[in-house]
């Protein structure tokens, strides 16, 4: 007899001359030859895996698993026709069998992993159930074609899921009602900044305007300005530069303000939410304890008695569960009163930080001008005297009184004491008075002459300087002590 086999359909012959099984899609069936056909085409399979995570949480896994034999490999073809030799595809046995498969390589890889693992690594796990299931598919020649996980499911009584996503949708809110304040507090910045600028606009013309008379009002004035600018400039820089790392400073800490105060909230939420569901557990364990002992003396006592307790601690749950939720309440409006008061106070030392800076800069440009005409006034002196930096800088000593206050912190120096006083002459002092007017004057100036190379001598010991030229110059035999 000969047979063929239908597109989706395989024969296969067992018998004489044929020493295990044949597959083919044609063929005849000699005498002391059996033939079986059985069907390839993928078959859906339904579950609803219950497994446990490793925080002993159960959950509920719904599936659908299109499976159907490797039809590209001989060798998974010759196990699958085995495996239906005596059981239709669609038979118990089969999909007992691949459910069995499925079911026994969740639990393992549930139980290893944690809910929060599961939860939000659904797709690595989805992955690695395949990888697992196939592997021990492989044993009867069978191929995963298309699964499809649907979404996690609690098991009644265990309502993780419920209270994660409840969790997730006041945290949205939660930021939600941040970013509509962020928002807010950025046009109210942006306003304030505006007005800002117009106002220092304002007051740069006027400090323009102001440097423009100062520099008009004589080289006295710039002279005795040059010392004070180049130290005020100095000290300008420096407060600039700690008023901005007090500013950043300011910065850092209300952001770490922010965290910590979300994190508390987060925190309080969530022992807030265990602590009702350990408490929730607690009263049911308790319940049922209660419950066995009392229904082995008075079966029908202890019924009345568990309806009883079962209501009493479903209201107590009520009521610590609104507790709780009244806590998450106020803990929320204490942080966003928290955080508005901590905008505000950046805000206002900001202002002030930036009135201070934009008052120093121009105190700084003032001095800046006031320095550059004291060096056009310097340059000009300069100049009048052929490039002579001596003649400048003794002009400078003599107009500012230097001599002068030598002489005096000299005089300071010795004041109190019993000094030791030498006077130096080239003359006889010893000789007589010629009696004319004309010859003491003389001796007079002969004598002031006399006492300049050792005053001058006295000036470079102490101080190192010299006289300028056009007054003299010292040599080491210019004059004679006499004590």
């Amino acid at each position: 007899m000969y047979k063929v086999a239908s597109p989706s359909e395989f024969l296969v012959i067992t018998g004489v001359g044929i020493s295990d099984i044949k597959l083919a899609k044609k063929g005849w069936i000699l005498p002391g030859q059996s033939c079986t056909v059985f069907d390839v085409s993928p078959v859906n399979y339904t579950f609803e895996v219950q497994a446990m995570s490793a925080e002993k949480l159960p959950f509920v896994l719904p599936a659908v698993f299109t499976i159907g034999p490797r039809v590209d490999d001989d060798q998974s073809l010759f196990k699958y026709a085995k495996l239906i030799s005596r059981h239709d595809k669609l038979s118990n046995h089969v999909k007992e069998l691949v459910q069995g498969i499925i079911e026994g390589e969740t639990r393992v890889l549930a139980a290893s992993m944690t809910m929060e693992e599961v939860f939000k690594g659904t797709k690595e796990f989805k992955q690695e159930v395949f990888e697992k299931v196939q592997l021990e598919l492989n044993q009867f020649g069978l191929l995963i074609y298309n699964a499809n996980v649907k979404q996690l499911v609690d098991v009644p009584g265990h309502e993780y899921f419920s209270y994660l996503g409840q969790k997730t949708q006041m945290e949205a809110a939660n930021q939600a009602r941040v970013d509509v304040s962020e928002a807010k507090m950025k046009g109210e910045v942006g306003s304030k900044q505006r007005e800002g600028q117009t106002l220092q606009n304002a007051a740069r013309i006027d400090a323009e305007t102001k440097i423009i008379a100062t520099q008009r009002q004589g080289d006295g004035k710039k002279e005795e300005i040059k010392v004070k600018t180049e130290v005020k400039i100095y000290e300008n820089h420096r407060e600039a530069e700690v008023a901005e790392a007090n500013a950043d400073l300011a910065k850092k800490r209300a952001g770490w303000s922010k965290e910590a105060q979300v994190a508390e909230v987060e925190a309080t939420k969530a022992v807030s939410l265990r602590e009702a569901e350990l408490q929730r557990e607690v009263e049911r364990m308790n319940a049922l304890t209660r419950t066995e002992k009392l229904k082995a003396e008075f079966l029908s006592q202890a019924s009345v008695e568990y309806e009883t307790k079962v209501q009493e601690a479903n209201w107590e749950l009520y009521k610590k569960q609104k507790a709780a939720e009244a806590i998450l309440y106020e803990k929320q409006k204490d942080a966003d009163a928290q955080k508005a008061t901590a905008d505000a106070t950046f805000y206002s030392r900001q202002q002030v930080a930036d009135g201070e800076l934009y008052a120093k800069q121009k105190e700084a440009e003032g001095l800046v001008a006031l320095a550059q005409a004291q060096g056009v006034y310097l340059r000009t002196l300069l100049d009048a005297l052929g490039g002579n930096y001596a003649a400048l800088r003794d002009y400078l000593m003599i107009n500012s009184g230097m001599f002068q206050e030598i002489a005096r912190i000299n005089a300071d120096a010795v004041h109190g004491l019993q000094p030791k006083i030498s006077i130096w002459t080239n003359g006889n002092s010893g000789e007589a008075n010629d009696g004319a007017g004309g010859g003491n004057a003389m001796k007079e100036v002969a004598g002031v002459y006399k006492m300049l190379p050792p005053l001058f001598k006295t000036v470079q010991d102490q101080t190192g300087m010299l006289p300028p030229a056009w007054m003299g110059t010292l040599t080491d035999s210019s004059h004679s002590n006499v004590n």
